[in-house]
């Protein structure tokens, strides 16, 4: 096992940070006095250690110190605060795994002092294991350093890898964005089911499980969309009649149109990180 003895600290121990935790425990990958997890919150710290019995530090230097892998899960608008506080102060070998979004992987080896970066992007679903996580490195990663990347990365869900960094903003924008995208459509749903009549509760369940049974659906058919979307469509009929406004109204390129800007700022992001005012002198997130 590539974690075994392995101590893996976190910089940030928010949502992201909490399901790669809870997915490496639950599989039984790593022991939690080897996770030690840097959170400014000491509310937050707290919560962790009774969710997951894993050791905190309001200090990010004193969890940066201690790793053998480091796992980077903060704000892109804090990190240039951040790097300058942990450069020189990481273990030679030490592999560092950012899920920061749109911050490419030479800010983050810079700001470092290190070689060893691994750039990934996450998303939602990956709280429940459900995610899918594209993710690069330079050619000069070890196979173990990669095998250790693709492990913490997996307990989140699927992985992806990508040859080339350029599809980790693209990634930002389609999967990484994509889950806020999916939740307004079923939101929108939700409230035309509560405008035709239904209660919301009602109009809930019937969305949340026409969408989960169409995904498996689609998931387990292996057939193009536009297939499926013609097998429920008659001539005439209701769908057909729901499509033709949805097609009117734009709805393919307002959805390319949002992606794009989602890619856009990813992009936007990485060229220009900036400290917002209330980050301390000690680099704590």
């Amino acid at each position: 096992m590539s974690l075994t003895g392995k101590t893996l600290g976190f910089i940030g121990g928010g949502i992201m940070g909490a399901a790669i935790t809870r997915g490496l425990l639950g599989k039984g990958l790593i022991t939690p006095e080897h996770i030690i997890i840097a959170e400014p919150y000491e509310a937050r710290g707290r919560e962790l250690v009774e969710q997951f019995g894993v050791r905190t530090t309001t200090n990010n230097l004193e969890a940066a110190q201690s790793a053998d892998v480091l796992v980077l899960s903060v704000k892109p608008q804090v990190l240039s605060a951040i790097l300058p506080h942990l450069k020189g102060n990481l273990k030679p070998d030490v592999l560092v795994i950012s899920i920061i979004a749109g911050t490419p992987i030479r800010v983050i080896a810079d700001g470092l002092g290190t070689r060893t970066v691994v750039r990934s992007m996450p998303n939602t679903p990956g709280q429940i294991g459900q995610g899918i996580t594209v993710w690069t490195c330079p050619p000069h990663l070890s196979d173990v350093q990669r095998q250790q990347a693709e492990m913490l990365l997996g307990a989140l869900g699927e992985t992806l890898y990508a040859d080339d960094e350029k599809f980790l903003d693209m990634a930002t924008a389609l999967s990484g964005s994509g889950p806020g995208f999916v939740f307004l459509f079923i939101e929108s749903l939700i409230d035309a089911g509560v405008h035709l009549g239904f209660s919301r509760n009602d109009a809930e369940r019937l969305v949340l499980q026409t969408v989960r049974g169409s995904v498996e659906y689609a998931v387990a058919s292996r057939k193009h969309p536009a297939q499926l979307r013609n097998e429920v469509t008659s001539s005439g009929g209701t769908t057909a009649e729901g499509l033709y406004q949805l097609e009117k109204g734009g709805l393919r390129t307002i959805i390319s149109k949002a992606i794009f800007a989602a890619f856009n700022r990813s992009v936007t992001l990485g060229s220009k990180p900036k400290t917002p005012p209330d980050v301390d002198t000690n680099g704590n997130s």
